[in-house]
């Protein structure tokens, strides 16, 4: 394990409390809310709910003006360098990984955020859903060991 410094652990735990404050300011913690801006299928009926494409672009706003801040500096204030993706192509393990993400995404209208942050709630349905998302999660982790056990992707990242 990586020794780090504590504005790292300070970092994290505030970029967390603020990305749930902003779930559950958009609603994004309703699953209701979500499957209504997925179902385009209802704009024609005004059943359609847009509020959260203003999230989304906001999201995107403010990521990329971050970017660019944090980018202007050598090293990052937490850490002793910037870390990025390391694959820098789109592969099948990508695009299914995206359409399984999409699918989960679209029938239980939570995606992972959301769903850690409505474990306070403690309803069945989020219970189950997070019992899914990790069998899935440990699933992968099982395959990708399988067919490359040197695979540095099978093991967590820290």
């Amino acid at each position: 394990m990586i020794a780090r410094p504590t504005a790292f652990y300070g970092g994290a735990l505030a970029s967390g409390l603020l990305f749930g404050l902003g779930l559950a300011i958009s609603g994004m913690i309703y699953p209701a809310k979500v499957k209504a801006f997925l179902d385009i299928g209802a704009i024609a009926t005004g059943g359609w709910d847009p509020s959260l494409a203003f999230v989304l672009a906001s999201a995107v706003l403010v990521s990329m003006a971050a970017i660019r801040i944090a980018h202007r500096h050598r090293h990052p204030l937490a850490a002793s360098t910037f870390s990025g993706p390391a694959a820098r192509r789109v592969d099948s393990p990508l695009v299914l990984g995206s359409v399984l993400f999409g699918i989960g995404w679209g029938l239980s209208g939570l995606c992972p955020g959301p769903a850690i942050a409505n474990i306070a709630f403690a309803l069945p349905d989020i219970l189950i859903f997070l019992v899914a998302m990790a069998i899935g999660a440990l699933a992968v982790r099982l395959v990708r060991s399988r067919s490359n056990p040197g695979d540095s992707r099978t093991q967590a990242q820290s």
